[in-house]
């Protein structure tokens, strides 16, 4: 029975891993929209030891133990611990299908491990067994244990379950078995190492489980509980600095725009602009409409005058971007920049092209060295909009980009189709207005003034002399006739 069940459970597990993962790689490979969700992006062992602490090595010792006596009902939990662990490598987020059975999975080893180490140490210090008996060592039986009327207790549990078979229940065979096994095990612990080494491991054990409080404490207290809305960042002396950009600029446009505004920005804070900002955008984090969404990073990854005919058809009022070139913050749109080009591409590949936002050596590059068409964007300009003419400390120079670490290439942007409505404390997020189409048209270039035209003169006749114009009629002046006309009445 117990080989069927250890072949099901291989069956299984290629079944799963071969035909039902399939799906998840393919989206992540070609659906650009699923790659850019980060949460989406696979798990690296960082996140691993940082999440399970030290249960990340404690998870395999338990699946071992759950393994060693395989049943129908322990199948699950191993089914279960391989999926998990294959789905939690794949995308960051399944690593909370991960924790329940690493936590079952670390308890059961553990519990297995003090059984062993601290069984044998409670016997050599008290000499006796919890039931009144007295361990005995010998050569020939080592688990034999003798109670006090001389009869040993291997003895007395052989004749309760081989006195009557017939009468017994086989769970509780197989319960004195197991019994029988554990005591054999400690045994051996003892002889191996002794009480000073079982009382090591639990000591260090202990210790383990203490620096796991601790960790967890920590990571609930400041990792998983400030808000993202909200950032903090402590500077040199070690005081707190809040970093209130996000409300600020949302309370802004709850206060200074019209209640019907439409607003355009990146899907990531379509909630947050709905929720806290109380405007319609475009975009959110449903991510539903993926041409929809397509659109919104076409018209980012534009020219301005490409990108106002996509606002203008789409009737935008108001455009949001997140830079943190001014603070350092990653998390900013350049940085999110190519996901939004992929996804235009994959929609309107005749005008979007992620190889043109490259340099000829393959780098993505904000500075001088940058592609011209990532320089000249929409998106470019609205991030880097004034902020050549800002110095961040003294020893960089002006239009220095502290998240890339790079002096900014286009410096002089100028703004024709947009303007400038509201920017931040920290320039975390910055607000622009839609202009309005002009009621004329205005002429860029002034129109060419008319040249007089040039006297004509043949190649025989020189510059200087005068031509003369054939067959030129002869008008003779004649004298004035003295009689006088009389008109007849």
């Amino acid at each position: 029975m117990v080989k069927n069940t250890k072949h099901i459970c291989f069956m299984i597990l290629y079944f799963v891993v071969v035909v039902l993962l399939l799906p998840s790689r393919y989206a992540k490979i070609h659906i650009p929209i699923i790659a850019s969700v980060s949460e989406h992006q696979p798990t690296t062992w960082t996140s691993f030891f940082f999440d399970l602490h030290i249960l990340l090595c404690m998870f395999p010792a338990g699946v071992w133990f759950v393994m060693k006596d395989l049943q129908d009902e322990r199948l699950f939990v191993v089914l279960y611990a391989v999926s998990a662990s294959y789905f939690a490598g794949v995308m960051v987020r399944l690593m909370l299908t991960l924790t329940p059975i690493v936590c079952v999975s670390a308890s059961i080893a553990f519990s297995h491990s003090l059984d062993n180490y601290m069984s044998p140490v409670m016997d050599f210090v008290s000499g006796t067994i919890k039931d009144g008996t007295k361990v005995t060592v010998k050569e020939d039986e080592p688990n034999t244990v003798t109670e006090k009327g001389g009869k040993s207790k291997g003895q007395k549990e052989s004749q309760k379950l081989y006195d009557k078979p017939q009468n017994k229940d086989k769970s509780k065979e197989k319960q004195a078995i197991k019994q029988q096994q554990q005591k054999s095990d400690s045994q051996k612990a003892t002889d191996i190492g002794g009480p000073s080494m079982g009382s090591a491991v639990v000591l260090l054990m202990m210790m383990l489980l203490v620096l796991f409080a601790v960790h967890c404490t920590w990571v609930t207290s400041n990792a998983y509980s400030s808000p993202s809305v909200v950032l903090s960042t402590n500077n040199y002396d070690g005081s707190r600095n809040i970093l209130d950009d996000f409300r600020e600029a949302y309370f802004w446009l709850r206060q200074n725009t019209p209640e019907n505004a439409r607003v355009m920005s990146w899907w990531d804070y379509g909630y947050q602009i709905a929720g806290m900002a109380n405007r319609t955008t475009l975009v959110d984090n449903n991510t539903w409409n993926n041409s929809h969404i397509a659109l919104v990073g076409m018209a980012m990854s534009s020219t301005e005058e490409r990108a106002y005919e996509i606002m203008r058809m789409l009737n935008v009022d108001y455009i949001l971007v997140i830079f943190g070139g001014m603070i350092g913050y990653s998390g900013d749109d350049i940085n999110k920049f190519l996901w939004m080009v992929r996804i235009a591409e994959g929609e309107h590949p005749q005008r979007i092209k992620e190889s043109n936002y490259f340099t000829p050596q393959g780098e993505f590059r904000v500075d001088s060295a940058g592609a011209p068409t990532l320089l000249n964007c929409l998106m470019y300009k609205m991030c880097y909009y004034r902020f050549g003419e800002v110095q961040t400390d003294f020893s960089s120079p002006p239009g220095f980009d502290r998240t890339r670490g790079v002096e900014i290439g286009n410096k002089n942007v100028k703004l024709s189709k947009i303007e400038e409505a509201y920017t931040t404390e920290h320039w975390l997020v910055r607000i622009y207005k839609v202009k309005d189409v002009d009621n004329r048209e205005k002429v860029h270039k002034p129109l060419k003034a008319l040249k007089k035209k040039r006297k004509y003169f043949p190649k025989k006749i020189s510059a200087k002399r005068k031509g003369v114009i054939r067959n030129k009629t002869l008008i003779k002046q004649g004298r004035k006739s003295s009689s006088k006309l009389r008109v007849k009445v």
